[in-house]
């Protein structure tokens, strides 16, 4: 017993003086050496050629200059409690848009207010304003608001042109996404002549798809080019997640400034048209009939003095098909979407060459469009 205690206590005297230099070992190892200065001092900065890049300062120069332009948008809508009975505002959405001139006109995308009781914009200087809706476009996706605002915060957007735009070129876009406010993401014009559809059914044509960053709350604010001037109002995205992926699509500025003087002017789009009333698509797709059948035709419109005819019911009791159009100047006519579409590039008092079948003869006729 004696000498089980004896190793013990040596075995114990072995591992202290183990530990000990091991210890000591590591002391040295993470010790500050004598040749190390009593305080470590910050690096030196580096000094660049300038102070930006050429790039870098337009960049700067375009978001300091029109991000005044570009407000915040959130709509709240009505609701009924089930049980009281009790009528409460809740959140509807949020989005961005412009400011269109110095009367307080602030122009969106169609579906940031769609369903909305109240609209709020608030300015970059944070103050906030009730909105009145001036017009919208749905076909379009465009909406106008109008905001009683001091007119030293009114600060008009430039506009640009979308007709010369090429593949390639320099766009940024500023908005709100997800609640940021004043967010600035860069990106080049990906594809052109894009068409996208819109709330209503109607295709868009002519879009602009772009790389830059658009996410949900950037829709209604502007795409601009790298002067600074507006070139699109961002519509939309494609994304299985419904967040950014690359592509965003961009209303063209040459469409929303046809139309928004419009909404200014009559809260509607006043469009050209020939004074008639279509077939319903579902009749014409189940008589195997392609283009746009006339079903009547107004007293004392275009159509009627150009003598365009409706459809109408024989004596016999029959029903014989009105004209066919098929062509409205180089534009074909398959059904009721691409002659309303063919007529939206022209304007009220323009004269059109309609191409039509009656009796499976191929006729044409000239025609002045006239305000729906």
């Amino acid at each position: 017993m004696q000498q089980l205690k004896t190793w013990i206590i040596i075995l114990a005297l072995v591992m202290l003086a183990y530990f000990f230099l091991f210890n000591k070992e590591e002391d040295k190892l993470y010790r500050p050496q004598d040749t190390f200065e009593s305080e470590v001092q910050k690096r030196v900065v580096a000094q660049p050629p300038s102070d930006l890049g050429a790039d870098e300062r337009a960049t700067i120069r375009v978001f300091e200059n029109v991000s005044p332009t570009v407000v915040y948008i959130t709509s709240t809508s009505l609701r009924r409690d089930f049980f009281s009975f009790d009528v409460f505002e809740v959140p509807q959405g949020t989005g961005s848009g412009f400011i269109w001139d110095d009367r307080g006109h602030v122009v969106t995308n169609f579906h940031v207010i769609y369903r909305a009781n109240a609209v709020h914009v608030i300015l970059q200087d944070k103050s906030s304003f009730e909105a009145r809706v001036v017009g919208t476009d749905p076909d379009h996706d465009i909406a106008v608001l109008r905001i009683d605002a001091p007119a030293g915060s009114l600060i008009p957007i430039p506009v640009g042109s979308s007709d010369r735009l090429r593949v390639g070129q320099k766009v940024l876009a500023i908005g709100n996404p997800f609640g940021l406010d004043y967010t600035l993401t860069t990106g080049v014009i990906s594809a052109l002549g894009r068409t996208i559809e819109s709330m209503s059914g109607r295709t868009i044509y002519g879009v602009i798809q772009t790389d830059a960053a658009i996410n949900p709350g950037n829709s209604g604010g502007p795409l601009l080019d790298s002067f600074g001037r507006l070139i699109g109002v961002n519509t939309a995205i494609t994304s299985p997640s419904g967040a950014y992926a690359g592509v965003g699509f961009a209303v063209p500025v040459d469409l929303v400034n046809r139309y928004v003087p419009q909404l200014i002017k009559h809260g509607k789009i006043i469009r050209p048209g020939l004074g008639v009333t279509l077939l319903a698509e579902s009749f014409t797709e189940k008589w195997g009939v392609e283009g746009a059948v006339i079903l009547d035709v107004s007293k004392g419109s275009s159509a009627e003095k150009t003598g365009l005819r409706g459809t109408k019911r024989t004596v016999w009791g029959n029903i014989q098909i009105g004209d066919i159009i098929v062509k409205v100047d180089d534009y074909d006519v398959k059904n009721q979407n691409d002659l309303l579409d063919a007529l939206d590039q022209y304007r009220v008092g323009d004269v059109v060459s309609v191409e039509f079948y009656r009796d499976n003869k191929r006729k044409a006729a000239k025609v002045r469009l006239q305000a729906l």
